[in-house]
């Protein structure tokens, strides 16, 4: 069998530095996973600004372009039709209606089609009207999860033979026990173990109003004992959201963004992590808190059991008993709580960054020989 020839990839890298969690998480991980391979595939990373990531060596090489969107993907476009054999869009549909070489767009979720999950309005608008004509041109796409694949063939037929599914994996940084140190003064803020954990943007899709409204159902003692933690950066249409935190009082507590550090401090000192979205491309914390070592309550929906399997407890995110139920069940059983922390370590490990970059160069590969 003959090893694939070398090719020159370029990918937009913006969001390596542009974007904290979501599309900056793969870019940033998908580019570790590569720069461990060992081929001699060459990589030219289109960005605004050059991610300072030590472990990139000669193969990549940064192409910088300051200009600002619709521009920068008509330049990007341009320039990578000159100086590359294929070109991965990890972070717009819209850089493939200009290029002239084999593109590959990311998808990762479908969510900007879903009114009911009330996405972003202005990410709503520019996806529907990019990504219909992206797969038109596109040569292959990237699903983060068969649930998004599914649902991007149920809107779009041409797309099921042009995607590949790539699950995602755990970054290293969340995996590592971090010191007091090394966290500094953060690590002195966060709160003392035995809390109910919840991680996300605050945005509507995440549902936190209705684990705020089950978490209230729970026994006032079994509140007192586990105060709710909510980590996450403001998104959009955030006031229910906060009312519903603020209501807590004193068993609400929101920290932000937090770095990974004490993300990962924080999966291992809760009690349980519950995480009931209405809907997710994938479901990254999910992932990360079973590898943590946390015991995981999720929805029952979308991709969401693709990632937990049998490893993590369900509820209905629609019924807030559903979820009231799922918390208290957990919390007053610590022995199932451990047999999911067991189960919930075993299934990460499933789950790689190394694979996901296999199958992204493999999808790469196949768009050059169509």
């Amino acid at each position: 069998m003959h090893a694939a020839p070398a090719l020159t990839i370029g990918i937009d890298a913006r969001a390596a530095v542009e974007v904290p969690a979501g599309r900056g998480r793969f870019v940033r991980e998908l580019l570790r996973a590569l720069a461990q391979r060992e081929d001699h595939h060459r990589y030219v990373l289109y960005a605004r600004e050059r991610w300072a990531e030590p472990d990139l060596d000669g193969r990549f090489r940064w192409q910088l372009i300051g200009a600002r969107d619709p521009w920068w993907h008509v330049l990007a476009a341009r320039r990578a039709s000159r100086e590359c054999d294929v070109f991965l869009s990890s972070n717009s549909y819209l850089t493939l209606w200009f290029l002239r070489v084999p593109g590959v767009a990311v998808v990762y979720d479908m969510t900007t089609f879903e009114s009911e999950m009330r996405p972003n309005r202005r990410s709503t608008v520019i996806e529907r009207a990019t990504l219909g004509p992206a797969i038109r041109r596109a040569k292959g796409l990237i699903a983060i999860s068969q649930a998004t694949a599914d649902a991007l063939a149920a809107r779009f037929p041409r797309a099921r033979a042009l995607t590949t599914v790539a699950l995602l994996g755990v970054a290293p940084t969340l995996t590592a026990v971090a010191t007091p140190g090394e966290c500094g003064e953060e690590f002195e803020s966060l709160p003392a173990p035995g809390f109910v954990l919840a991680v996300g943007t605050l945005e509507p899709r995440k549902n936190l109003p209705r684990l705020v409204a089950g978490y209230q159902r729970l026994p006032i003692a079994l509140q007192a004992k586990h105060p709710l933690v909510a980590v996450g950066a403001l998104g959009w249409e955030t006031g229910e959201t906060l009312e519903s935190l603020r209501s807590l009082g004193e068993r609400g507590v929101r920290l932000g963004y937090v770095s990974d550090a004490a993300l990962a401090e924080l999966y291992r000192r809760c009690a349980l992590f519950c995480y009931p979205s209405l809907g997710e491309g994938f479901g990254l914390p999910v992932l990360e808190a079973m590898a943590a070592g946390a015991p995981v309550l999720t929805s029952n929906i979308s991709s969401l059991p693709e990632v937990g399997a049998d490893a993590v407890d369900y509820v209905d995110p629609l019924d807030v008993s559903s979820i009231a139920s799922g918390l208290q069940h957990l919390l007053e059983s610590p022995q199932h709580a451990d047999e999911l922390r067991e189960r919930g370590r075993r299934r990460a490990l499933q789950f790689s960054w190394a694979r996901t970059a296999e199958q992204v160069l493999a999808a790469l590969e196949r768009a050059v020989a169509r």
